[in-house]
């Protein structure tokens, strides 16, 4: 299999890279974060580049570029420690709506390519432990639309967005609605992240809303699958910076009168850790390139990437923070702050542990020998 990037990718991948080092310092992440972590202007900024159309198709003015490419971009935001929601908002989005009638799309899609719109999913509700089957929200037909009544909780910049796609109950099945953040009935209670970035509560009480589509189960495990691709490859980027980092201060720190980097044994910690990283690459090239399978093997394959990508964040984040000593976990230092982003990156969309009942659920009769 040739794992080598097109001419395409390798331009979108140096676009990328040239704004977060020019425009995307980690002096402007932290003040954005001490603010309150809102990014909608760091949104903007990344659609200029054309990345809110990047999974837009072009019929409604996008890129129409696949998992990959998507793989691309996100690498490198992690890398810079991005805090804008794109994951949810230019990748997720859009394939939620992709599942709603023509009229609806040509209505929604080609504002989120243009950044003229910040939509994003809202699917988390406290007690589900994950899983995207435990909906309580209801929705109930109200004149020609629909009407919501239901909490969803951590929504990504709920109080930057301007609508949300929200699953919910109706007639026993799952469907997806689009909620306007104006429409009455909503109230938003956002909050900083602990990663910097921004979430919210979001309350519905008869919330006027538009149907997306009745058959909701099937889209929302797809644009969840494309969200974990993402914090796959983000993650990726995210550790690849770190131990740069790491190796890069082990190169300059002095104790004993000579560099951390002459210790054998930080010699093998930092080996182990490279060992954890690529594994964590591999995993991500596979969850990207099995978003195109059918659904039984693409939740499987995304479950398993999200169970190496777990424990190779955690071995990762607390190795090299270990081998910086006490600078690694101070505010000023940006070490403590990719930390950070990892621990939240291996609770997103399900833990590791979750994920491994995931992928324990659809062994069937493999017994851990996967075809």
């Amino acid at each position: 299999m040739d794992f080598e990037f097109t001419d395409d990718q390798v331009s979108l991948r140096d676009a990328v890279t040239r704004w977060v080092d020019k425009g995307f310092t980690f002096e402007r992440r932290h003040a954005i974060a001490k603010a309150g972590g809102q990014t909608r202007e760091v949104y903007t900024e990344l659609a200029e580049l054309g990345l809110a159309g990047l999974a837009v198709p072009e019929a409604h003015g996008g890129l129409s570029f696949g998992p990959v490419e998507a793989m691309v971009v996100m690498e490198e935001l992690g890398r810079g420690l991005v805090n804008a929601p794109y994951a949810a908002a230019g990748l997720m989005a859009p394939a939620l709506l992709q599942a709603g009638s023509p009229e609806l799309q040509a209505a929604w899609l080609p504002k989120i390519a243009g950044a003229e719109v910040l939509v994003v999913p809202a699917w988390v509700e406290r007690g589900a432990r994950y899983r995207l089957d435990q909906v309580t929200t209801t929705a109930k037909a109200q004149g020609a639309g629909y009407a919501l009544s239901g909490q969803k909780s951590v929504v990504p910049a709920a109080d930057e967005a301007d609508a949300f796609i929200v699953p919910a109950q109706l007639d026993g099945a799952i469907a997806l609605f689009l909620v306007e953040k104006s429409a009455p009935g909503v109230e938003v209670k956002a909050y900083p992240t602990q990663d910097g970035a921004r979430a919210g509560e979001l309350k519905l009480a008869n919330a006027t809303a538009t149907l997306i589509t009745k058959d909701g189960a099937a889209a929302l495990e797809f644009a969840a699958d494309v969200g974990i691709a993402a914090a796959c490859a983000e993650g990726v980027g995210v550790m690849d910076k770190l131990v740069a980092l790491t190796v890069e201060y082990m190169n300059t720190r002095k104790q004993f009168g000579t560099t951390l980097a002459t210790f054998q044994a930080l010699r093998h910690r930092i080996a182990d850790v490279k060992m954890q990283l690529e594994l964590g690459r591999s995993m991500s090239y596979f969850a990207s390139l099995k978003l195109g399978e059918p659904a039984p093997q693409r939740r499987r394959a995304l479950s398993q990437a999200k169970v190496q990508l777990g424990n190779s964040m955690r071995f990762v984040g607390q190795q090299c923070i270990q081998m910086h000593g006490g600078i690694g976990v101070t505010d000023e230092y940006i070490g403590s702050h990719y930390f950070k982003r990892l621990t939240v990156l291996e609770m997103t969309l399900g833990d590791t542990l979750h994920h491994l009942g995931e992928v324990s659920e659809r062994m069937q009769d493999t017994a851990g020998v996967f075809a």
